[in-house]
Order: structure tokens, then sequence, then C-alpha cells
């Protein structure tokens, strides 16, 4: 499918984020060396007018629901969660296109504005089988050496509700799926600590990390978290557990949740938000204050929740500083993190960054400065994997093994 040796690359006068001009020597897909280059005989992009960025990082996707590519569909969801879960059932049963080919489209765009890394939940039910997890098994396949999928088994209609769902999921890990995912312990399941306890042992039996949607409101979803931290601290799992959503986090005072702040950083739990604008979010400001680790991701992409969306991580750290009013550059930097060093340690990735050593995985984005990046979002990116250039300008130029 593809050669794991990559050509050497010199990259010249790139503007990191400080605000430095750096010269990157990449050398077999990773970054040999970051000092003013004089010549170079291997291939040489120069990089000037540009930013350079990590890796951009996707920390919570749908790839399985999306309807990318697909005509306009009027949107027929709602009105509550059940509504909206039951109205994707209809719209995906009604699809002729597979998996696959809606979310490759879609996971070419995001490659095509930097994001390397990715975590996308798959549907497991019994009506769905393993259909989506083979599907996206084999989409992960056909995308490496372009981007790093991690996946997640993610129980969309119940875990304990529905009989032969956790078993499914169990499956699902042997297959080679990452993580165990979670949905509303008390409201979807009503039985917050059955479930809890059902895939905290899924992940320790399978060496997992620990996703879980939660929606659930105010103390409700309070309590649920305290309960999450329990089962976490009992279980080894510190640092390997994320917790997507938590709206109940911006209900409450920040005096009610300042301790359970301080539980997620002592058992180093992530937060995810995608700074939707409907609902009251956690604050990160005050809880990244607390020490704790919050990244943002994309959610839903074109689907039958919602229409919108684009996949562009860089525009998801925009949303999240709008969504504050976040303007003084700190602030600007600071939603890159949600998208970059956050999202990273969320996930677990190793050796990320722009150091030497780091795998060359970067993004160069045609601005003045990195803060002129998040605000412009400019299509005028080139994004390297591995030290191979895989999209320019909006376009996809990678790899594939099918197209």
């Amino acid at each position: 499918m593809h050669s794991h040796t990559t050509a050497d690359l010199v990259v010249r006068h790139a503007r990191t984020i400080a605000g430095d001009s750096v010269d990157l020597t990449i050398r077999a897909g990773r970054i040999a060396a970051i000092a003013p280059v004089e010549s170079a005989s291997t291939p040489t992009l120069d990089a000037s007018g540009h930013v350079l960025l990590p890796a951009l990082v996707e920390a919570h996707v749908h790839l399985d629901k999306t309807l990318w590519g697909e005509p306009w569909r009027a949107n027929t969801a709602g009105p509550d969660l059940a509504g909206f879960i039951a109205n994707e059932r209809r719209v995906l049963a009604g699809l002729d296109v597979p998996i696959g080919k809606r979310a490759g489209a879609l996971l070419r765009s995001m490659i095509a504005g930097g994001s390397l890394h990715v975590r996308s939940h798959i549907d497991i039910a019994p009506d769905v089988g393993l259909r989506h997890v083979e599907a996206m098994l084999a989409l992960r396949e056909d995308f490496r050496g372009a981007a790093d999928l991690q996946l997640v088994a993610f129980p969309q209609t119940g875990l304990l509700t529905v009989p032969g769902t956790a078993e499914l999921m169990e499956a699902a890990l042997k297959l080679g799926v990452e993580t165990v995912g979670g949905l509303d312990p008390a409201g979807i399941d009503k039985d917050p600590i059955g479930q809890l306890r059902t895939i905290f042992a899924m992940a320790e039996r399978n060496g997992s990390g620990i996703d879980i949607h939660l929606h659930d409101p105010g103390d409700l979803g309070v309590w649920q978290i305290e309960r999450i931290a329990d089962f976490t601290a009992g279980s080894g799992l510190a640092g390997r557990v994320m917790i997507s959503h938590a709206y109940c986090l911006g209900m409450l005072s920040l005096e009610r949740i300042e301790p359970v702040a301080r539980r997620l950083a002592d058992l180093r739990i992530s937060l995810m938000t995608s700074a939707p604008a409907d609902i009251a979010v956690p604050p990160v400001a005050f809880l990244r204050g607390h020490g704790v680790n919050v990244c943002c991701g994309s959610d839903g992409i074109r689907d039958a929740w919602s229409p919108m969306g684009n996949g562009d991580a860089l525009e998801r750290a925009w949303l999240l500083a709008y969504r504050f009013d976040w303007g003084k550059d700190h602030e600007l930097l600071g939603a890159l993190d949600a998208v970059t060093h956050s999202a990273a340690r969320a996930l677990g990735i190793a050796d990320y960054g722009l150091e030497v050593g780091c795998p060359a995985d970067f993004v160069l984005v045609k601005a003045e400065n990195t803060q002129d990046a998040m605000v412009r979002r400019p299509h005028e990116r080139i994004v390297v994997k591995a030290g191979r250039i895989v999209a320019r300008d909006g376009a996809f130029i990678g790899t594939v093994a099918r197209s």
C-alpha cells in the first residue's frame, strides 16, 4: 500500500507560533533538525509567509454517520434526543451509499484542513451489528500513512437497555477498536452505576481507554462526572478517560464545580467540547486554570442530526474562541491548543509536536501569524504527514489504498 520510507525534505523560512523563522530538516519521516540550513541537496519547500502549526487533532467526530458528498437533505431531526436517534436510524437505513465512501470523502477534506489525528465514534447496536465497525476499520487501513484514526465503540441506542450491545462492543474491541464508549449512563440507560461498571470492566479487560458522551444536565450530570471519577480512580485508568460534551459543568456555579475540576485534573480525565451554540458548555478557562485538560471536536458533520460542520479543526478552535469572546492573542492561542496539544494529550498521542525526534506531521498556513491564521482560517495550507505532502490548498493529494 504505502512505502514506510520517506523522501528527505527541508522546509525553509516557516514562522513558528512564537513568531520565529525556522528551517526544518526531515529525515525518515521525523523532524531531524530545527536550525538554519545554508543549502540543501534534498527537496526543499519554501514556507515563506506561512505559519507552522503542529498537526491538528480532531478529538471527536462521527464519521460513520456523515452524509458528506450526498445531495442536500432537509433536516428532519428532533424534537428530543430519542427523536434525533430514531430519525438518524431512518435516514441511514434509506441510504445505499457505503459508509466508506461517505466517511472517506469527509476524511479527505479533514486531512486537507490539517487534521492528521482523528478520533471517530462508531455506532454499535444489534440492528447494525458490526457493519459500521468493519467499514471504519477498513477505512483506517485505507488511510494509514495519510492520517492516524482512533476508533471508539459507541452504544448510540443504549448499552444496558438494548440486549446484545455490550457483547457487540466487546467484539469490536477484539477486532481492533481502541476505546470503549458510553452514553448518558442515567439519561439513556437509567442505570448509571450499571453502565459505568460495565464499560470500565470492559476497558480493563481489553486494555482500552474510555470516552463517555454526557449530555445529562445540571446536578444529575455533575453527579455522574463524580461517579466517573470514582471508577477512574478505582480502575487504574487515570489518564485514559475522556468525558465528551459535559454541558452540566456550564450549568452550575463555579463554586459547585471547583472540587469536581480538581478531581478531573488529579485523575487526568480530559473533557471535550464542540463549543455548541445552543446549550451551556463547560467553562474552559476556569477548568484549565484548575489543571483540567480540555480539548475540542467537531461532533457530527453534515449528518442526520445537523447539516452544519465542515471538519476544519482550525474553524472549530475559532468557534471555541467565538463562544467565549476570546480575542486577546493569548486567548486565541488557548483556543488553538484545544485542537493541538490538549487534544493530543486527551487522545494519548505519543511524540506529538514540533520537536526534534517527533514525527514530521504539521500544517503550514499562509498567514501573518498564528492568530491571523486562527481568525481567517485561510484555505491556503500545506499539510505534511511523516515528511510527505498529503494536501495542498484544500485538496487532498495523499495516497490511499482504495479510492
